[in-house]
């Protein structure tokens, strides 16, 4: 079981069992308070018990891929190009392109909500955080979450 915060739009935050990881969308950067510091850029790492992949988009950004207790969660923010190497059963963007080519189970909307939700042609619920206990426990249906 883990649990994705928002305080913002630029900032996802993925707290599970053994630790708090913050990803800033803007920034394309990783903040687990490790000695090392931040983590910027593509590559591959492991903290506590998330497997993560940042992937380098052609625009010199980079989307984030994670994978807690088997379900996979894509970073994208508005990012719409590098999604082939993407799969997501969860989906942090704005770009309902994206949520159109991945089709996630669950979308959680990192900007124009209203705009997403009428374009998709769904309806979003309000959250303070998310609880996902298992791959299993996610909607068989799409639905858009907005965290706040």
């Amino acid at each position: 079981m883990f649990e994705i915060e928002s305080k913002n739009q630029d900032l996802i935050t993925i707290i599970t069992k053994k630790t708090t990881i913050n990803f800033n969308i803007a920034e394309s950067t990783i903040d687990a308070n490790l000695s090392v510091g931040k983590i910027t850029g593509p590559g591959e790492f492991e903290i506590g018990d998330a497997t993560i992949r940042g992937i380098a988009t052609e625009s010199g950004r980079t989307i984030y891929y994670v994978e807690v207790g088997g379900v996979h969660i894509g970073i994208i923010g508005d990012i719409e190009e590098n999604l082939d190497d993407l799969v997501a059963d969860i989906l942090c963007t704005s770009s309902v392109r994206a949520v159109r080519e991945l089709e996630p189970k669950l979308i959680i909307a990192t900007g124009n909500v209203d705009g997403m939700v009428t374009d998709l042609k769904l309806s979003a619920r309000t959250e303070k955080k998310l609880k996902v206990k298992s791959l299993d426990a996610l909607p068989t249906t799409k639905e858009v979450v907005v965290l706040s």
